[in-house]
């Protein structure tokens, strides 16, 4: 939490550095017009600069728009598969389907038209897939996210339709091109006007749970993965019963607790935050301006615009009587947010999809905007620079190994000592971060005055826990799953008195420091995989963990997981 005099510096820096993008007009991406939806910032061909991708889909069909970026510059490419569809695509979604190393696309079309999937060959170009139901069940889709929700390995898919018999989709990938259609369970069966799909962890259980938006004031969806395929749909609790005609889902910790808020936009009323209170319970948040600025808001996204150790939002508007601004929210470090009359990015327009990607790698991440078709005239696409303002970052980039290549459904948590403050972030890598919208899958921390993050902690979907210790600022880091460090450290093991140790039943923990309510206990074997896991229900000093039935012998990891923090030590199971 910052304190006072912090805040306060705060709201003078807004006040005198209200300029926190330059339009860049100077650029193949807003010298296209089109009918424009989703945004994704991707790396198609595995260099150091991410490119990007622009749907557009008007009902009688326009091809797409994928930009490559060479230092900075972007190209159009005019020859690929990939831009001469000649759909109506709306959202569009990019992992590696088939773990070879390059990140391939799924984009949506609505009008009744099939799907489409393209594999990339490893160089930036593409092969469209033809076969298989993904691309054969004709709907009316809005957009689509790849996600790993049974940790085999392979991303899996959810697309969501809006029209037709208002059934959204799942598909198993089973490796090797192919995919199961589930046809079963009430994400399947549910029958609502939706939207935006977010594969995220709620609950911080290392599995991936479904996040559906729907429209026409029907309330939202929360499907719970419990594990082996099966998900229990969540009724209760004010974020599933907003009534909301909600069109975009972000999801980001804006409060630096170690779990994932949310925010909603909504097409022609006030949109919605809320605060993620842990074990599936959210708070309404309706004093926020976030909350009160009205709209016809349709995608939004999470980015530490100015790089001072907390993330920020932005929001699109289009659709009804006129052009609309745009917003921008700036946060206090507290997640309040002071919304920014930034001429440069709020200006008039009709927008749809946004997301953030940093396209010059300087650290800061960078805003394109999709706009869509006014008064039947194309308009360009929109690119903002983020200006930058002094602070430190890290760059981090994830390359799965047992997890899926893209590591989506890992997260990334980061501590650092910022201005004078003990800091944890936490990002989650997606691959859709709002409504047709996906962030690049290289995240960026801000750092403030931090020369350099202590402990970077990675939890990789497979279960595996690693840290890196003492990166320095200013850098871009990728890190393969299974070469850091898993463990503990003395330090760290000194926090606790186990005993008896070995043991050979029943084991008391007695910490230095309070265990909280919702820390996680966690026993993993030798090989750092994960044997049993719970909860503490209440604040204690002092934990009774019964192993008798762990059925083996030898060392053992047990890990006390709280949002902010990893503790541990090892002992012997006799």
């Amino acid at each position: 939490m910052k304190p006072l005099s912090l805040i306060i510096l705060f709201l003078l820096t807004l006040k005198t550095q209200a300029q926190y993008f330059t339009s860049d007009t100077a650029t193949a991406i807003t010298s296209n017009a089109g009918d424009s939806r989703s945004v994704n910032w991707v790396n198609v061909n595995n260099d150091i600069w991410t490119d990007l991708m622009i749907t557009n889909g008007p009902s009688g069909g326009q091809n797409n728009f994928l930009y490559i970026n060479t230092n900075g510059v972007f190209s159009l490419v005019s020859n690929d598969p990939i831009v001469t569809d000649f759909s109506p695509s709306d959202g569009a979604t990019w992992g590696d389907m088939d773990n070879d190393g390059d990140i391939d696309a799924f984009i949506v079309n609505w009008y009744n038209v099939n799907n489409l999937m393209y594999e990339n060959d490893g160089n930036g170009m593409f092969m469209q897939l033809t076969t298989g139901q993904p691309v054969n069940d004709q709907g009316y889709s809005e957009t689509a996210s790849w996600g790993d929700y049974d940790n085999d390995g392979l991303v899996d898919l959810y697309v969501t339709n809006s029209a037709g018999n208002l059934r959204n989709f799942l598909y198993r990938n089973l490796g090797n091109g192919t995919f199961q259609k589930i046809t079963s369970g009430v994400m399947v069966t549910d029958q609502q006007v939706s939207r935006c799909v977010n594969w995220t962890d709620l609950d911080n259980d290392n599995d991936l749970d479904l996040f559906i938006t729907n429209e026409n004031n029907q309330n939202e969806n929360i499907y719970r993965n419990d594990g082996a395929g099966s998900f229990t749909k969540i009724t209760t609790g004010s974020i599933v019963n907003n009534n909301g005609n909600t069109m975009s889902a972000s999801w980001g910790d804006i409060d630096n607790d170690g779990d994932l808020d949310c925010f909603l936009a909504n097409e022609g009323s006030n949109n919605t935050l809320f605060r993620n209170d842990g074990n599936m319970s959210f708070t309404k948040l309706v004093n926020d301006t976030v909350s009160k600025c009205g709209g016809h808001s349709f995608s939004s996204a999470w980015s530490d615009i100015d790089n001072d150790g907390d993330i920020d939002l932005y929001v699109t508007n289009a659709f009804g009587l006129s052009l609309y601004n745009n917003y921008l929210f700036i946060n206090d470090g507290n997640g309040n947010f002071m919304r920014v009359p930034d001429a440069s990015v709020s200006g008039l327009h009709w927008s749809y999809g946004c997301a953030f990607g940093d396209y010059d790698n300087d650290g800061y991440e960078d805003l394109a905007v999709a706009t869509c078709r006014y008064n039947n005239i194309d308009r360009n696409d929109l690119l903002f620079r983020n200006s930058g303002f002094g602070n430190n970052f890290l760059s981090v980039k994830l390359i799965g190994f047992t997890s899926n290549k893209s590591a989506i459904g890992a997260k990334i948590r980061v501590h650092a000592m910022i201005n004078g403050q003990s800091v944890w972030q936490m990002r989650e890598i997606s691959a859709q971060s709002s409504y047709c919208g996906q962030n690049d899958l290289r995240v960026t921390f801000g750092l403030g005055n931090a020369i350099l993050a202590d402990t970077i902690y990675i939890e990789w979907p497979s279960g595996l826990r690693e840290y890196y210790t003492n990166q320095q600022a200013q850098q871009f880091y990728t890190f393969t799953e299974g070469q850091g460090t898993t463990g503990v450290t003395e330090t760290e093991e000194n926090t606790f008195e186990i005993f008896p140790n070995p043991t050979s039943g029943l084991l008391k923990i007695r910490s230095r420091t309070l265990l909280n309510s919702g820390d996680e206990i966690r026993i993993s074997n030798s090989l750092n995989q994960c044997l049993y896991k719970e909860y503490i229900l209440k604040e204690t000093y002092e934990y009774n963990i019964d192993l008798k039935d762990m059925n083996i012998d030898g060392l053992i990891m047990i890990q006390i997981v709280s949002k902010n923090k990893m503790l541990g030590f090892k002992t012997i199971l006799k």
